[in-house]
């Protein structure tokens, strides 16, 4: 008899292994749609190590909440998770991230990974590449008699009250204007880009780049009357659109449009654009600013190990290359950007490349944890700047009494 028990243990034991040890190797992965590996890719990635894959397909502006909900009760809303360059402070000082691991030579090979760097540790690695590139459209700029791709904002400028004076577009540079997000990094990226700075060592806003820009700003919208006035009203993505349906000459934009630009079913200007460096002061701007995405793990998972290789797997080059043909996203790592334009994956990338390598982080201490708070109020300033309900000095004003306000609460 106790044979048989000692046997029927066994068997008990056995059969309840695999079970156990599936479920201690299992990860879930909370990401948008735009990031899902593909089938074969995640069959691999169990194939050489063990652990199971879920994936929640969520989309981007529900993760945030889904993840903070979650941690109010101590609990992890997925192991691994999207993390949004923007976001990168809040969760850092909430402490629902783990940090990364990862070496000095492979940081290097990805300028994006800056927003998710703090006090010298990483807490995300970026598989999505989004930095701003400008555009600009080479036959209506021949047509208004402009030989040369414009290399500073006052160049920009005049090219733009030329090609409206010449009735070639109407409204030649285009820009997000709504009461939104694009609307604040167009702020900062024009800041940066024209001054080389944003914020000063302490987090306050640098007064001369952010009065001088809403000043630009204000005066392209109200006064030579260079951007459609429904950018008021439409999104980012229908702002950055109006270069590739003819509407617009000059934009400021995401790195998604190097393919847009030569895609037939994206643009009815086909062959006309071109990727160029961000315009500076005095000749081509040696800064830029990224808006990536990552995963990170978090704090709460209880199978940080798995999740970690997972985060590391999805950020090495092999599948970097292979999440760019499977759903176009742009590679974070130098090496593999080159690599796909050397293939001819990318047509017509212009200064993709070069560009970058300029990638700066804007914030001297991190992004700000109150970040959120912030951007809310210097989008909506500005909306009611280009409305005229305030001047760019009243502008600048209440955005920075905002800022010092913020610092001090945090």
């Amino acid at each position: 008899m106790k044979k048989i028990l000692l046997i029927l243990g066994l068997i008990s034991v056995l059969s309840c292994s695999p079970k156990e040890e599936k479920v201690s190797n299992s990860i879930t992965v909370m990401i948008p749609d735009w990031a899902v590996p593909t089938e074969q890719m995640l069959a691999s990635f169990s194939e050489q190590t063990g652990i199971e894959v879920t994936i929640n397909v969520v989309s981007w502006d529900d993760i945030r909440d889904k993840i903070s909900i979650a941690a109010i009760g101590g609990n992890a809303a997925a192991d691994v998770v999207e993390v949004d360059w923007s976001w990168i402070g809040e969760f850092n000082a909430a402490n629902w991230l783990e940090p990364i691991d990862i070496s000095q030579e492979d940081r290097d090979l990805m300028p994006s990974i800056v927003p998710f760097v703090v006090d010298g540790n990483v807490y995300a690695l970026p598989y999505a590449n989004d930095f701003r590139l400008a555009y600009y459209n080479r036959v209506q700029f021949k047509n208004a008699g402009i030989n040369k791709e414009p290399q500073t904002w006052d160049e920009v400028y005049q090219n733009m009250k030329t090609i409206k004076e010449k009735n070639i577009v109407k409204y030649p540079l285009s820009i997000p204007l709504s009461a939104t997000e694009p609307t604040t990094t167009t702020l900062i990226w024009l800041a940066l880009s024209k001054y080389g700075v944003v914020f000063n060592d302490d987090n306050t806003l640098n007064k001369e780049a952010i009065l001088g820009s809403l000043e630009f700003i204000n005066h392209a919208v109200n006064v030579d009357k260079l951007v459609d006035p429904a950018n008021t009203t439409s999104s980012g993505m229908d702002a950055y659109r109006k270069i590739t349906s003819g509407e617009a000459s000059f934009i400021v934009g995401p790195t998604s449009f190097v393919s847009r630009i030569n895609d037939p079913k994206e643009t009815s200007v086909l062959g006309q654009i071109d990727a160029i460096l961000l315009p500076g002061a005095n000749a081509p701007s040696e800064k830029t600013f990224a808006l990536p995405e990552g995963l990170g793990v978090l704090k709460m998972s209880k199978n940080k190990e798995s999740s970690m290789e997972f985060v590391k797997w999805f950020n090495s080059p092999k599948i970097q290359k292979e999440l760019n043909y499977a759903q176009n996203t742009m590679p974070t790592r130098t090496t593999i950007l080159e690599e796909i334009i050397d293939a001819g994956k990318l047509k017509n990338p212009g200064a993709l490349l070069e560009e970058s390598k300029r990638i700066v982080s804007v914030f001297p201490n991190g992004v700000p944890v109150y970040y959120a708070v912030m951007s809310t109020h210097i989008f909506n300033t500005i909306s009611e700047m280009v409305l005229g309900v305030k001047t760019p000095q009243e502008a600048f004003d209440y955005m920075d009494s905002v800022v010092n306000k913020l610092i001090k609460e945090n």
